[in-house]
């Protein structure tokens, strides 16, 4: 879906116009399965924050995005865990199709997104990572705010390719509600 949103429009981003954007919210992670045995980790909600620059033209945009998402271990396996967290660095390279609604100041628009992320467990005592593919998809609305400013709010679902700590194999996945402001240059 990416190469098709980024390879339609690539012709007209010859006159595309830069931006840069800035969006946080909340990030649902999915509970975990751990080699196979379902919810083995259940989390806490957390939170994200991206940083894109991109382009836009009347078909679309874009972008190039880095994510950092982090969320507290709720329990494993059913025992509490108050001092370990789960964080994720994220590169994605992100393609959207705007529904431009100019005489309304509305855009809504849906994405999807491709890259690598950098998925860590740390406690007080340990800390293991792994770097993996991830891909997300999503939709939302842009409002038009000033000449140059919109803002943006979505949804987004994040999956990361299972992540191997310490010798066992975890699934991740998180449900993201953002807003954000993106600003033309």
């Amino acid at each position: 879906m990416v190469v098709g949103l980024c390879s339609v429009p690539s012709l007209s981003y010859a006159a595309a116009n830069p931006y840069v954007s800035v969006s946080g919210g909340l990030g649902l992670m999915n509970n975990s399965s751990e080699d196979g045995n379902d919810d083995a980790v259940e989390y806490n909600s957390g939170y994200l924050v991206n940083g894109a620059v991109g382009l836009k033209s009347d078909l679309g945009r874009i972008e190039a995005e880095v994510g950092y998402h982090r969320n507290g271990v709720d329990t494993y396996y059913g025992s509490p865990q108050s001092d370990t967290d789960v964080s994720v660095w994220s590169f994605m390279a992100n393609g959207y199709l705007d529904f431009d609604m100019k005489d309304q100041g509305i855009a809504p628009y849906v994405m999807a997104g491709i890259g690598v992320a950098d998925a860590s467990i740390q406690s007080d005592t340990e800390e293991y990572g792994d770097t993996v593919f991830a891909w997300q998809v999503g939709a939302g609305v842009g409002i038009k705010a000033a000449d140059k400013v919109s803002v943006d709010l979505g949804y987004r679902y994040f999956k990361p390719s299972d992540v191997t700590w310490d010798g066992s194999t975890y699934s991740l996945g998180s449900h993201n509600i953002l807003a954000g402001i993106r600003y033309s240059l």
